[in-house]
């Protein structure tokens, strides 16, 4: 029998605290209304539209923030399934492999593996968000002039949470009822990016479904599971990904 979502998804098992908006800012206002467009039923191509009159890099902001915790909390319930010895190496099936970069520890691109890969990760996202000068929330200071670029390297970068977890961890997401919760959250992460144009359409390539008016949903970890719901894996040989 499935979990509810109340326990597949429990609190304690946040990959990272979440992040939370100041009531009576507006971003907290944006983001209410964000919310509360989800759960009204809207198609999700609707909800991802930037609402009249409103600043798009504040709508950007307020969806970095939701995704990262969202994506955060999915991977928290995988985060015993991903071990060293599991996943020794980030990737997204045979085919598809992601190496770390940044300013401190790994100048060079690193092989890791996942779990690593996941907590470096996350570190650098929420040291992202936490800096006012990234992601300012005092009234009247301007974002950064590469906001959108940063944004686009986060949103890059957590869509790898989601092309590992669906390709390595799908039979988990199954056996804990999560398959419905986990797919919703990829839809609204996918039209967000692509309404906006925020990451590289090469990098979406892993997932992979048939017909061009759905996004790509779900990939091969089972074949015979995935073929079963009609899903298809690119056979296009790709180069290791790295930033």
């Amino acid at each position: 029998m499935a979990l509810c979502l109340k326990q597949v998804f429990a609190k304690d098992k946040t990959f990272r605290p979440r992040k939370r908006f100041e009531p009576g800012t507006q971003r907290f206002e944006l983001y209410k209304k964000a919310q509360a467009s989800l759960k009204s039923g809207l198609d999700l191509r609707s909800v991802v539209r930037l609402p009249p009159g409103e600043n798009i890099d504040d709508w950007i902001a307020v969806h970095v923030v939701d995704f990262f915790n969202r994506i955060n909390l999915i991977y928290g319930t995988m985060a015993e399934r991903c071990s060293e010895s599991s996943c020794p190496v980030m990737a997204g099936g045979p085919r598809y492999e992601y190496r770390w970069q940044d300013e401190r520890q790994y100048r060079r691109p690193a092989k890791l593996s996942a779990p690593r890969y996941m907590a470096l990760l996350m570190d650098w996202i929420e040291g992202l968000i936490n800096d006012e000068d990234v992601f300012p929330t005092r009234v009247g200071v301007p974002f950064p002039k590469n906001f959108q670029q940063v944004c686009t390297k986060i949103l890059t970068r957590l869509f790898r949470v989601f092309v590992h977890v669906y390709i390595h961890h799908f039979d988990s997401i199954l056996s804990m009822g999560a398959e419905a919760h986990v797919n919703t959250c990829y839809k609204h992460f996918y039209y967000f990016i692509r309404e906006f144009s925020l990451v590289d359409q090469r990098e979406l390539e892993p997932l992979v479904r048939p017909g061009p008016c759905c996004p790509p949903l779900l990939p091969k970890a089972s074949r015979q599971v995935f073929r079963s719901k009609g899903y298809l894996l690119s056979e296009n040989p790709i180069p290791t990904w790295i930033n």
